[in-house]
């Protein structure tokens, strides 16, 4: 099925960036914190249960990764999966917004939220992210294999990451994919609880969420960095952190969100 065109104009655009705020602080991040942890325990089974498939998709990946000996495709997903995690917490959006509005809390209307608005945006930002996980393993592939080629070295062993061309890698994988996390962090941390909220197109979303970071930079990028330390440090333990950090995070993003994005109307009840 082809998706749907997006309904993208220069007027939307400039709407939608007048609506963006310019003031926000830290204050903001912790309130969004403290938000999404009181949504999280009113209604732990949403975020265990769309946390779980997350971390089960994550055991998969290792099991297979670790089954195939493919030690050096396991760190560079390892590293890019969490650039899978805000499409997975867009039904945690959805329960934000039901309670925020004191809609019914059901699992029926939350999975719907999963379909967007019927228009296939969300949809066409769900294969955005997945090709971005994609482009990126190609990319450390590549990196490995350069580095791999430069140093002589015979051996695929975790060893080689001790040599100085090991570490080289290492360096310059850790610099590209932090770029690549970096601009995949700025357009889709407002855009994709927007087009939870709003019936919009998904490049002006996308538009937005970089008007939000470009205005708020210091402050996106100590949120970036909370979502990055959280994640990895709940992926330590078998994933098993993931059940609370992922739904606490996904919650205060959705606060966040209502924060940055001034409500120009009421979203439809869904």
């Amino acid at each position: 099925m082809a998706l749907a065109a997006p309904r993208h104009s220069s007027g939307t655009t400039q709407a939608l960036a007048r609506q963006v705020a310019h003031d926000l602080s830290l204050a903001d991040l912790r309130a969004a914190l403290a938000a999404g942890w009181r949504d999280y325990r009113a209604h732990p089974h949403f975020g265990l249960g769309f946390a779980a498939v997350y971390v089960l998709v994550g055991l998969a990946l290792t099991w297979v990764m670790a089954g195939r000996g493919d030690l050096f495709s396991l760190i560079p997903a390892a590293a890019g999966f969490p650039l899978l995690a805000p499409f997975c917490a867009v039904g945690l959006y959805e329960v934000s917004r039901r309670r925020e509005q004191g809609l019914p809390l059901r699992w029926p209307p939350v999975l719907a939220a999963l379909k967007g608005h019927g228009d296939q945006q969300l949809l066409a930002m769900g294969v955005v992210l997945f090709v971005a996980f994609g482009f990126w393993l190609m990319i450390a592939h590549g990196i490995f294999a350069v580095a791999l080629a430069e140093s002589g070295a015979k051996s695929e062993s975790l060893a080689f990451l001790l040599t100085p061309a090991g570490a080289v890698m290492l360096l310059v994988g850790g610099g590209v994919g932090s770029l690549i996390a970096l601009v995949f962090y700025a357009a889709t941390v407002i855009s994709l609880p927007m087009l939870v909220d709003r019936d919009v197109d998904f490049l002006s979303a996308m538009i937005t969420s970089f008007c939000v970071v470009k205005a708020n930079a210091p402050v996106m990028l100590a949120w970036a960095l909370v979502i990055a330390a959280g994640l990895f440090a709940a992926m330590l333990p078998l994933f098993l952190g993931l059940l609370v950090v992922l739904p606490v995070l996904g919650h205060a993003t959705w606060h966040l969100y209502r924060r940055a994005v001034s409500a120009v109307a009421a979203p439809a009840a869904r």
